[in-house]
């Protein structure tokens, strides 16, 4: 049975008359009885009492006829959905994002476009490290990165898009005296004890900051790691030691701590979106459609 045999049966219910059911139909009469027929074989029972007066409903047709309606009605609902998800107007999208992305305003500007553009598609946002995102992206648990990129064999089979090249800051207790100056140069950190990321969490900014230190003639010396963008700058805040880390910490409003900016070549971070590269889903492109250009 076909769903087509179903909306005959419900027309024909609905007129009671075969005529005025075909032309709605836009079938012809005869063709219209037999479709009617073959429904009725293929079911086993009557549906319809014909006479050269009128046509009736029988008591299985009275029966089926709300279940008919009900399933055209579900089927058209799911043809609906199913364009809807061919456009990316619904469905999920998982998001990931390094743990100093929000501090910058792009990120949550870009998923409140979205959001405000596409309503009706759930979104789940995941903190997370570069390295674990770009192995959800690979394993497919994972649509779209915001991360900082580090090794280059993370990125095969990822494509990207840059969307900053953020500067990258010395941070540290506001009573050290390099604070004192408006800015500082990474040799100027050689002796003292660093507070960075595991490498193990994320390859990006711990690589940057070591190739850095390694220009600058010295490897740090690493005497507090910590998982948390936040806990770098509070530890600093504190004299635990000092760090580098992207500009948009500054909105951490930590009291005690000095941001000075770094004037040697390649002091920046990139933030870069990420998704597989043979991920064309529309959900997706509907996503980076509203990123902005790199800034």
């Amino acid at each position: 049975m076909e769903l087509r045999h179903l909306r005959y049966f419900v027309a024909v219910a609905e007129d009671l008359h075969f005529g005025r059911a075909a032309a709605r139909l836009h079938l012809s009469q005869p063709s219209l009885s037999q479709q009617i027929q073959a429904l009725e074989e293929r079911i086993g029972a009557a549906l319809f009492v014909r006479n050269r007066r009128k046509v009736e409903l029988t008591a299985a047709g009275r029966l089926m006829l709300p279940e008919a309606r009900a399933t055209l009605a579900q089927a058209e609902k799911a043809l609906v959905v199913a364009r809807r998800a061919g456009r990316g107007e619904v469905g999920r999208l998982e998001i990931g994002f390094t743990g100093s992305a929000p501090f910058n305003p792009l990120l949550p500007q870009s998923v409140r476009r979205f959001r405000e553009r596409w309503p009706d598609v759930q979104l789940s946002l995941n903190e997370m490290s570069t390295t674990a995102q770009f192995e959800a992206l690979a394993a497919g648990r994972l649509d779209v990165g915001f991360l900082r990129p580090g090794q280059p064999m993370e990125m095969v089979g990822i494509a990207q898009r840059l969307l900053l090249r953020e500067p990258l800051l010395a941070v540290m207790t506001a009573a050290h005296p390099l604070a004192a100056g408006a800015s500082v140069r990474v040799a100027d950190l050689a002796t003292e004890p660093f507070i960075l990321h595991p490498r193990a969490i994320g390859t990006g900014l711990f690589d940057k900051v070591m190739t850095l230190c390694a220009a600058a003639g010295f490897a740090p010396r690493i005497a507090v790691e910590a998982h948390q963008m936040s806990t770098v700058v509070t530890l600093a805040a504190v004299g635990m030691g000092v760090s580098i880390v992207p500009e948009a910490l500054r909105r951490l409003n930590t009291d005690g701590v000095a941001f000075r900016p770094i004037d040697d070549d390649g002091a920046f971070m990139d933030l870069i979106a990420a998704r597989r590269a043979d991920d064309d889903t529309a959900v997706v492109r509907n996503f980076f459609a509203v990123l902005p250009e790199a800034v």
